[in-house]
């Protein structure tokens, strides 16, 4: 397993842009597909976006699609979550995950190799 720590989260406007990063440690990201994953209060976690070991593949949830984009640098081990038009709807903690295969939509159950502890983002309107 690797270790991921999340950042980036923080609190912005409805409308504006955010980017997340999870940086890897503990083994080469190229290794590992990357996730991101959301928990907003009193709901499940949630997949958000998926991106292949090279970045050759990515995958979304319907409510980010066109507004969120995953991308990694292997090169600096980090994978990113550009955030654009956030919504309230988009407040949650954002958790990172690393898995050596690659799940493209995987349920709201299934679970990485390894999680990162969350970043949050709140979203005011």
């Amino acid at each position: 397993q690797v270790q991921l720590v999340e950042s980036g989260g923080r609190l912005v406007q409805a409308g504006d842009s955010l980017r997340l990063s999870c940086a890897v440690s503990g083994g080469t990201s190229s290794r590992y597909a990357m996730y991101w994953f959301r928990q907003a209060p009193g709901k499940e976690r949630e997949f958000v976006a998926s991106i292949s070991w090279k970045g050759g593949a990515t995958h979304y949830t319907d409510s980010v699609k066109g507004r969120f984009t995953i991308s990694r640098d292997n090169a600096k081990n980090t994978v990113y979550l550009q955030m654009n038009s956030l919504e309230p709807e988009d407040a949650a903690i954002y958790y990172c995950g690393a898995n050596e295969i690659f799940n493209p939509i995987p349920t709201s159950q299934w679970k990485p190799d390894s999680w990162g502890r969350g970043t949050t983002v709140t979203v005011s309107s």
